[in-house]
């Protein structure tokens, strides 16, 4: 799922041009945190005038251990914690066996990816999903109008190359038998559907249900598939125990069904995760230097669950450097509009609560706006940052209903309507902030 990124910068990177195909276009910008405030001159013609911000407190997430997951201890508690109406839709799990290899084995592919040939990233495009498969670079057009070029991202489904057509290399983490809104479900545990509704969800849902790209052999980087793959189904069966814990509390609190929640992830194969490369950011001269910028604007997530590895950070030389300003990173704000930049360690992954989870849930798990503010200074002179994220969420025919007993209201976020599916909960998203015209095409994922 791609996050609706609602960035104000307005400039080119050096060396990378606007791409020819339409854009897709950003909504208005929403009204920015203290933390993120500009101060802008008064009188005819006057230019922005940025000023230093503060630095928002950092705080640490709540954290779970892996071993206390798998084992199904009762971490209802912790959860509110994190994900209830008083947290910040945010938490981290530590000791996960595998995960800081494969971390470290995956995000240096992000900025190698980058630096790729031109016409090789171009074959790895798909304007069919609205380049929400593949690479993706300028792509999309920010506030007023310019190409985001300040990251670059690959997209893919990390269970299956082909949701809508079984493959012996397709993961599920936990299969599972129940149907989902009348379609059969085979012994894997995946949805069986008509060619009729095959065809049907491709052209409705491009961004979904288009077939990977990866790089081949003579292209340089056949490595990122696994590497892609081994993460993403990493991060997807920690999610799933996570979503088991969660639906004991849910379940307790609300008296609702158990294995309701876990039940949406396993009957789904729809996850999307997101490599990305964000460019070293332009070094400004004098006082605007300390300017705050933002790699990634404010935004809710609207799928499940996101998980989210900790930055790395590479020169120019492709060599790890520590992160080189101690501003830079995850911001949230919380319920009572604070901002507070979140630490994820190296080796923990993160998960944040997306709205159509607040929906599932009964409004117990709370999304949460978040935004990444890019490194600056001389310290950050030729940084790049790469990450990954991998967005959980329903299959696309999954009614999108709270639990019984639980109003609209209660559970209101969004673009949610009572009595819609996913997938038309997605499209309406898409199209409120990314709306159709001759000029731009709506984002996708």
């Amino acid at each position: 799922m791609r996050a609706l990124d609602m960035r104000t910068h307005s400039a080119l990177l050096p060396g990378r041009s606007a791409p020819a195909q339409p854009l897709l276009r950003r909504p208005a910008q929403r009204v920015l945190p203290q933390a993120f405030a500009e101060e802008r001159s008064t009188g005819p013609g006057a230019a922005p005038k940025p000023v230093p911000a503060p630095v928002a407190p950092t705080r640490t997430l709540v954290t779970f251990d892996y071993a206390d997951l798998v084992a199904g201890k009762d971490l209802s508690a912790a959860i509110e914690e994190a994900y209830g109406p008083n947290g910040l839709g945010a938490l981290v799990v530590a000791n996960i066996p595998q995960y800081p290899e494969l971390r470290r084995r995956l995000l240096p592919l992000a900025a190698k990816l980058a630096n790729l040939d031109p016409k090789v990233l171009a074959s790895l495009e798909d304007p069919e999903s609205h380049y929400s498969f593949g690479w993706s670079l300028g792509r999309e057009a920010l506030s007023d109008g310019r190409p985001d070029s300040f990251k670059g991202s690959f997209y893919a489904n990390p269970l299956a190359d082909d949701q809508l057509v079984s493959s012996a290399d397709d993961f599920r983490p936990r299969p599972q038998s129940r149907p989902a809104n009348g379609n059969g479900v085979s012994s894997s545990g995946r949805l069986t559907r008509s060619m009729v509704k095959v065809a049907a969800l491709r052209a409705a849902h491009p961004g979904y249900y288009r077939r990977n790209l990866w790089p081949s052999s003579p292209d340089g980087l056949s490595e990122l598939e696994p590497a892609f793959k081994a993460l993403g189904r990493l991060v997807c069966s920690v999610g799933y125990e996570l979503m088991e814990g969660c639906d004991r509390y849910v379940a307790s609190r609300l008296g609702a069904q158990p294995g309701k929640l876990s039940g949406v992830f396993q009957r789904s194969m729809n996850p999307k995760a997101r490599l990305l490369h964000y460019f070293p950011t332009p070094q400004l001269e004098g006082p605007a230097q300390t300017a705050p910028q933002d790699w990634c604007g404010w935004h809710y997530d609207h799928g499940s669950l996101t998980g989210l590895t900790s930055a790395l950070y590479l020169d120019a030389r492709g060599q790890e450097v520590p992160c080189p300003d101690p501003a830079a990173g995850l911001y949230i704000q919380d319920r009572a509009g604070s901002v507070v930049r979140a630490a994820i360690p190296a080796d923990c992954l993160a998960f944040q609560v997306g709205e159509a989870l607040q929906v599932h849930s009964g409004g117990l798990l709370r999304a949460t706006p978040h935004a990444v503010r890019a490194a600056a200074g001389p310290a950050a002179a030729g940084v790049s940052r790469n990450t990954f994220a991998v967005f959980m969420q329903p299959d696309v025919d999954e009614p999108m209903q709270p639990p019984p007993g639980v109003s609209p209201q209660q559970v209101a976020i969004g673009q949610w309507q009572p009595g819609t599916t996913f997938g038309q909960f997605a499209e309406a998203t898409f199209e409120k902030y990314y709306p159709k015209s001759k000029a731009m095409q709506p984002q996708r994922q």
